[in-house]
């Protein structure tokens, strides 16, 4: 990735300590990527507004995020993946969506009826993804029931989502709230969005005619495992009024980020599994799905219990995430969960964390 640095419309956004902060340890990847290959592409099972669906899900390789250009995101290191020099031709974008489709060809019978497109960034962003190169994607899944793309805010609009909704596409917008909490958003993920910007971007594609998902953070930096489960639950519940879907990201720790100098150090520690299942449990009743995928669940980088219970707990969470059904939990037992409880207690944000 080359060097990152601020674009003229990202000066003076976040906190400048923070973003100072990230652009020197960005800097220390020095890793370059092809262009004509998408970052990653899997196929599985998503719960839908429809019903559970069979999913593509398509990481695009762009310029990166330019947000994280200019510092970004204490926990995101995504942008550590993308193309060295912040842009990737339209033919390019065009030869990774050739690689998707013949992925999805070899490893899934048929096509799959729910796509979703990231680019570790804003994929509306047409820095990003030019408006031809979004017009290909829209028509070459013109086919399928129902596509999510990602974007922060600032990039969502009508015209830009006529691409899919022309095609028949049930189309809904991801944007990454991270937390209905301004100050949490702003001191401890360093987004420089209000929650009132969320709120008129779903206004605005709820008005072109498409939905919102959105994805909560589950413990961003500095919070501890009590006032990251307390900020969880009021998010989900805020945000529902706006998005049929809240996805709940529990925070894992990524290369070339804030969150891995203090993990490294002893400051930071993912959430327990618990936190993410009592956060799943309380919210059951919100009027929106609610789900959550922990990447990296039972390792040290990712959010685990003590190790014993772990594997079960996380597929406790992902069958609640297809059947909605919060009584997977109480099937669930360890005695780590005594430490869980110790830990919501005790923990305090000046000497945190209390376990590893």
């Amino acid at each position: 990735m080359s060097t990152p640095s601020p674009e003229a419309n990202e000066r003076g956004r976040g906190m400048d300590t923070h973003n100072a902060a990230m652009r020197e340890i960005r800097a220390e990847n020095d890793a370059s990527y092809d262009p004509h290959e998408p970052t990653r592409v899997w196929i599985d099972e998503d719960r839908t507004p429809d019903g559970v669906r069979d999913s593509l899900t398509i990481v695009l390789n762009t310029g990166g995020c330019r947000w994280a250009r200019a510092g970004g995101c204490t926990m995101c290191g995504y942008v550590a993946e993308s193309v060295d020099g912040g842009t990737v031709p339209h033919e390019a974008l065009l030869d990774q969506l050739d690689a998707v489709l013949t992925h999805e060809r070899e490893y899934h019978d048929g096509t799959c009826d729910l796509v979703k497109i990231y680019t570790s960034g804003s994929f509306l962003d047409e820095r990003e993804v030019p408006a031809p190169a979004r017009k290909a994607i829209a028509e070459a899944f013109a086919d399928r029931e129902r596509i999510v793309v990602e974007s922060l805010p600032d990039f969502v609009a009508t015209e830009k989502l006529d691409d899919f909704l022309d095609q028949g596409l049930a189309t809904d917008v991801a944007v990454g709230l991270e937390t209905a909490t301004d100050r949490v958003r702003r001191d401890c993920v360093n987004k420089y969005f209000d929650y009132a910007d969320f709120e008129a971007a779903a206004e605005s594609a709820h008005d072109a005619g498409a939905g919102i998902k959105a994805y909560l953070l589950m413990k961003p930096p500095f919070l501890t495992e009590r006032e990251a489960l307390s900020d969880m639950v009021s998010s989900i519940r805020r945000c529902a009024d706006h998005a049929h879907t809240v996805s709940m990201n529990p925070c894992n720790v990524q290369r070339y980020t804030m969150v891995d100098e203090l993990h490294f150090r002893g400051g930071y520690r993912p959430p327990w599994l618990w936190s993410v299942a009592a956060a799943l449990e309380r919210t059951a009743d919100a009027d929106a799905l609610v789900v959550s995928d922990p990447v990296g669940a039972g390792g040290d980088r990712g959010a685990h219990n003590c190790g014993e219970c772990d594997e079960r707990v996380e597929t406790a969470i992902k069958d609640f995430d297809l059947r909605q059904d919060p009584t997977v939990f109480s099937q669930v037992e360890c005695d780590c969960h005594t430490t869980w409880e110790t830990v919501l207690e005790e923990e305090t944000s000046f000497c945190q964390p209390l376990t590893r």
